[in-house]
């Protein structure tokens, strides 16, 4: 079997911290062993240890890429979408690259799932069942569903057949999409399963798909032609409308963590970041980007989020109403992770002539900056902490600690860290486009630290 990550969506629930740039699956907000690691780490290293990695790739939305290879490693293999365009202009564009450029067979199995859900590792387990199901009913896909806990309006409903008591699969009669709780606990009284967002087909089945919509199964010209799929889900567009479908349940722990109410709920400390929860604060938590700390103080039941696109108080239970207040609230990004490391601006002060941005910049060890020019802006960097080497045209100098570098109109520049180094960036002038900057090949001459797909 091969396996389709889906790594779309911005996430806005989960408002400050989760943005289009930085989507709620790469928020380093879980922990194992000690560490903090983000959902799609997460999901990774579970991947890993069923011994699944080598045939996944992720389906990721545009300008995803750098934050995949920033947190998975610079060889996650990754089908990035042109543009954002739902589920299934996303797993089509998948499917036509394993036929078309990975060589698969037709007849290969094909899963789909997204990376944003949270599971113990029977999970995987279940994943790996689904391919013999497919074959031993004959279906034309098979689901993975969730055994409901309780009857949330938040999901979609698997309505249930024909079971097979040996299996417990069954044929699907229907779906339902987020009822209200009366007709969710009806659902389940009889025997409906969340839906999980996991498929399982052979690949000649969206093939025929695309083929009937008169669509390309070439991974290229599917591509170039991306804009004019149409924006709907592939639950939609091909699940639904499948004549032979079965689902299979899942008995263990599974949540969505779209919400802070519910990402509240696997967090194993009441604080991440630099904070402080009083006693009489019960089931209130801290979720904390920022270096000033944050505290609660006697104040029961919310959850308080802050990073550099903002700082939001809520009640834990009513927390998943905040998506229309974002659209108010919601400014420009100030965060950005790259493949190199992350970078969060301090303050924007524009006029008429141009403006001085002031950035934090972090690069991560053995990584740099790509080497460019442009002839718009100055730039001042000031290294704060770390080491490593600067390249000013072509002369390359270290740098530590209180090193000061000016970059002037048109020189070409670039910055190794040896550590990770951490510096203060000003750009004075205007803001540059793509078309403003000319880059070059990176001064180390090292085939490691190629950069022609991570231009900043």
């Amino acid at each position: 079997m091969r396996l389709i990550l889906l790594s779309g969506g911005a996430g806005k629930r989960l408002w400050p911290l989760s943005s289009t740039h930085r989507p709620k699956q790469f928020l380093p907000v879980l922990q194992h062993e000690g560490r903090q690691e983000s959902m799609l780490q997460r999901v990774w290293r579970q991947i890993t240890d069923a011994g699944l990695a080598e045939v996944s790739l992720f389906s990721a939305s545009s300008g995803q890429r750098e934050l995949i290879q920033g947190q998975i490693g610079k060889d996650a293999p990754i089908v990035e979408e042109p543009e954002r365009r739902d589920t299934f202009p996303a797993i089509a564009l998948a499917a036509a690259y394993l036929y078309s450029e990975a060589g698969c067979d037709p007849e290969e199995i094909v899963g789909v799932m997204p990376v944003d859900g949270y599971t113990d590792d029977s999970f995987f387990q279940t994943l790996g069942e689904l391919p013999g199901v497919l074959e031993s009913l004959h279906a034309d896909m098979v689901l993975m569903g969730v055994a409901p806990g309780t009857p949330s309006a938040k999901f979609g409903y698997i309505v249930p057949q024909q079971v097979y008591e040996r299996t417990g699969a069954c044929f699907v009669h229907s779906f339902v999409e987020k009822p209200a709780a009366a007709q969710a606990q009806k659902l389940i009284e009889e025997g409906a399963l969340w839906n999980c967002g996991v498929f399982v087909f052979r690949l000649k089945y969206i093939l025929s798909a695309l083929r009937r919509r008169k669509l390309p199964v070439n991974y290229k010209e599917l591509r170039a032609m991306y804009s004019r799929l149409p924006r709907v889900s592939f639950d939609v567009e091909i699940v639904e409308r499948a004549e032979q479908i079965v689902a299979v349940p899942f008995q263990g722990d599974w949540k969505d963590i779209g919400t802070w109410n519910s990402l509240s709920e696997v967090m194993e400390n009441q604080v991440s970041g630099n904070g402080y929860v009083s006693p009489l604060s019960a089931d209130s938590h801290i979720i904390n980007e920022l270096d000033i700390p944050v505290s609660i103080w006697n104040v029961p039941n919310i959850v308080v989020a802050a990073g550099p696109g903002g700082i939001l108080v809520t009640d834990r239970e009513t927390s998943t109403d905040i998506k229309e207040m974002v659209a108010k609230v919601e400014m420009a990004s100030r965060f950005e992770e790259r493949w190199w490391g992350r970078e969060t601006v301090l303050s924007r002060k524009q006029s008429n002539e141009g403006g001085v941005v002031t950035n934090r910049i972090v690069i991560s060890a053995g990584c740099f900056l790509s080497y460019h020019e442009h002839t718009l802006r100055k730039e001042v960097w000031t290294v704060i902490d770390g080491a490593g080497e600067a390249c000013l045209n072509g002369v390359t100098f270290p740098v530590e600690a209180g090193s000061v570098i000016i970059v002037e109109l048109g020189m070409k520049h670039s910055i190794l860290a040896y550590s990770e180094l951490e510096m203060i960036e000003s750009r004075i002038g205007k803001e540059l486009s793509d078309h403003d900057i000319v880059h070059y090949d990176n001064p180390w001459g090292r085939e490691d630290m190629e950069t022609k797909a991570y231009m900043r």
